[in-house]
């Protein structure tokens, strides 16, 4: 038997659609589990913001996701609710299609010797607090490239390319493609100060290494996915693709392109 585990925002329109989603399920003899281990899929009910919560709340499992828009944009969640029949039909069949998507981690090592790792599907961005800018050593793999003075910068997904990325001036990239991007924050470049004003396009296989400068900047503001964390002591943040991928079920016959002309133009 076929196994759903549904994962929902409480906006009162999203809890009526998946009501509505788990009866049809369950008279298509689907059976709905608590257990995300146990689905054979999982049903993201809402917009992209709750797919991303989804993702951090349980660990970017790797259970193919379908995402039923109940938000804005839907860049993620593809599917319309007017299309649910259709999608269960095509579920029951086993014609589904699904595309792996990268995500990105980040490991942070503190002047204490502590360590920490977070996992983002859209990006990472790093930033010094208050108003201040802030002053990074910008390395790839061992090889140093500047000396980064500004308000921050951001490491994205292809993924994440259409989301904080793109408002900042950032590429666009297809997620078929296994790749890092990295765009500068509001750059200082001038007579004391020289940083990179474009962003930079990573292979699947380099690190991105970040070292704060002084102790001012040894205390930043991480932002994944849209949480904030804040830490003090920081002595390198170390950001590459993950090995783990995600799946989410494409469904429509849209491509990327189709999506980005759809969304954004």
């Amino acid at each position: 038997m076929k196994k759903v585990f549904i994962y929902k925002n409480d906006v009162p329109r999203t809890v009526a659609i998946a009501d509505t989603l788990v009866n049809k399920l369950m008279i298509s003899g689907v059976d709905i589990t608590e257990e995300i281990g146990d689905a054979d899929l999982i049903i993201c009910v809402g917009g992209d913001g709750t797919l991303l919560n989804l993702m951090q709340n349980h660990e970017f499992p790797t259970v193919p996701v379908a995402g039923i828009n109940t938000g804005h944009l839907g860049f993620f969640q593809e599917i319309a609710p007017e299309k649910i029949d259709e999608f269960i039909k095509t579920y029951i069949s086993g014609d589904l299609t699904v595309q792996p998507y990268n995500i990105a981690k980040a490991d942070i090592k503190f002047e204490d010797g502590g360590e920490i790792a977070y996992r983002a599907l859209n990006e990472f961005v790093i930033r010094g607090q208050g108003t201040h800018p802030v002053h990074l050593n910008i390395s790839i793999n061992t090889s140093f490239i500047e000396r980064f003075s500004g308000d921050g910068i951001i490491i994205s997904t292809p993924a994440g390319s259409t989301a904080y990325n793109y408002s900042l001036g950032g590429a666009l990239v297809d997620p078929r493609l296994n790749l890092l991007q990295v765009a500068p924050m509001a750059p200082m470049n001038n007579t004391a100060y020289r940083s990179l004003t474009s962003s930079i396009l990573l292979p699947a296989n380099d690190s991105l290494i970040i070292e704060p400068c002084d102790e001012q900047s040894s205390s930043l503001s991480i932002l994944f996915d849209g949480q904030d964390e804040t830490f003090s002591g920081i002595k390198s943040i170390e950001l590459c693709l993950s090995k783990r991928k995600i799946n989410l079920v494409r469904f429509g016959g849209t491509t990327f392109w189709d999506k980005v002309k759809t969304k954004f133009l």
